[in-house]
């Protein structure tokens, strides 16, 4: 199975008890998204384009369906490769630069939002690391979690 399937799998159960909406936005507040339901999938991705996307050792996502979701707000959107050669496309408050949100061709009908967009403390952790084998050494997040690459 490619990292890709990997991603449109769900990977088990993931918090359900908060299933309602919640809204993710951009730190100035102009670019928000709303979901509806609990995550399809939670997780960590620590390829190399993650990390320059992110700023970070890795990126912490959560995957929605797109029907589940309603966005407002003005966006700047980047497309950019993938380690298996598709397409990403970066999505990002034209204001404050916040990535709010990618879609990507391997995830047809999904939209994985940046999970500390929520500012939500409780907010699921990852089920799942990809890429793990690019990870920084210091970073330890695989005891009790899937890994991938």
């Amino acid at each position: 199975m490619t990292i890709s399937d990997r991603l449109q799998d769900n990977g088990g159960p993931q918090d359900t008890e908060r299933a309602g909406k919640r809204t993710a936005s951009c730190a100035c507040g102009g670019l928000k998204v709303t979901v509806s339901g609990a995550p399809a999938r939670v997780y960590a991705c620590a390829c190399l384009e993650c990390q320059r996307a992110t700023g970070s050792g890795f990126a912490y996502r959560a995957r929605y369906s797109r029907a589940s979701i309603a966005i407002e707000g003005e966006r700047r959107v980047w497309r950019r490769g993938s380690d298996a050669g598709r397409w990403v496309d970066q999505t990002f408050c034209p204001t404050c630069g916040t990535l709010v949100y990618m879609e990507a061709e391997a995830l047809a009908d999904a939209v994985v939002i940046s999970a500390g967009c929520f500012t939500d403390p409780d907010f699921p952790p990852p089920a799942a690391i990809f890429w793990a084998s690019r990870r920084h050494s210091w970073y330890d997040l695989t005891e009790g979690i899937e890994t991938f690459g």
